[in-house]
């Protein structure tokens, strides 16, 4: 298939543990928006000693149907995919009420240091004070009664991204990285498209047979689905450099021809997402611009001084 064939269809049964694959619960925490989908998704594994994935936002009612669900049940671990708000904040309350480690991959940072003059635009939407107890890196296993999860580092939306596998199952939890219902914001100066790329490169190659994700249903035939996804990259990609060849110079007068039909309430993350095909593409030597790449930067195709 030429585009990801997305999914919404999606029931987010707010506060309830909603089974998902043996051994594994859905509660999905009730923080819809444009980004979010109908909200988190946190994950219980495994049945009377349990880790608990993705935790979420600090939100009083999702705390109380987590606890509620995992009444009776000894919590070992907590993982969290990455330090985005709408997944890492809980953790230090379920920490304090359960006396359970967290393991992430590290703190939040960024892909790449901030250009002179750059802000960082979802600085308000990263969880700077998280800290993990376990710096888990690429391969590394967690276990658990009944469970092991390996780390798979997935940088691209977030430098610090880290998708978990239920090993022996097929299983891959894949949080904000792949999503049946919309592709992942990838957004400079915390997320990487060339990181993006490789990172779903690596994911297609494990062949893992089912992704739970951080937002939405889950991903049920994933080869075909993630290399629909890397296709549509490759279309905006190329849709960019159209833009630059019929002249327009700088980020939002491409948004608004190659988003057009995207709300308009996520135009300045499709800018971002243009900026970050722009970082890769100057990387690549295929366009040229003075000074560092921003949303109002200057660009042309390379060679055309």
């Amino acid at each position: 298939m030429a585009n990801p064939d997305f999914n919404r269809a999606f029931e987010p049964a707010y506060g309830q543990a909603v089974p998902v694959a043996p051994g594994v619960q859905r509660i999905t925490v009730n923080n819809p928006s444009a980004f979010t989908f109908h909200g988190t998704n946190s994950y219980i594994v495994g049945d009377r000693s349990v880790a608990v994935i993705d935790p979420g936002p600090e939100d009083d009612a999702h705390f109380s149907a987590l606890m509620a669900a995992l009444k009776g049940r000894e919590v070992t671990h907590i993982l969290v995919s990455h330090t985005h708000r709408d997944h890492s904040p809980l953790s230090r309350r379920l920490k304090e009420a359960t006396g359970a480690i967290v393991v992430a991959e590290g703190p939040h940072r960024a892909a790449r240091p901030l250009h002179a003059g750059e802000t960082n635009p979802f600085a308000e939407s990263s969880d700077m004070a998280f800290r993990p107890d376990i710096a888990l890196v690429d391969g590394e296993a967690i276990e658990g009664d009944g469970w092991r999860l390996t780390g798979v580092h997935t940088p691209g939306h977030a430098a610090n991204h880290m998708a978990f596998a239920l090993d022996e199952t097929g299983i891959l939890f894949s949080a904000d990285h792949v999503m049946a219902w919309a592709t992942s914001i990838v957004a400079p100066p915390d997320g990487s498209m060339a990181d993006y790329m490789a990172s779903l490169d690596k994911l297609i190659a494990r062949r893992d047979r089912l992704l739970l994700p951080g937002h939405g249903g889950p991903v049920r035939k994933p080869i075909s689905f993630m290399r629909a996804l890397k296709t549509h990259r490759r279309m905006r990609e190329r849709a960019v450099l159209g833009r630059i060849r019929a002249g327009d110079t700088n980020i939002p007068d491409m948004v608004k021809v190659i988003y057009r039909d995207t709300d308009p309430r996520l135009h300045g993350a499709a800018a971002l997402s243009v900026l970050a095909h722009i970082e890769d593409l100057i990387e690549r030597g295929e366009i040229e611009t003075d000074g560092p790449p921003a949303l109002l930067g200057s660009y042309r195709m390379a060679g055309r001084g």
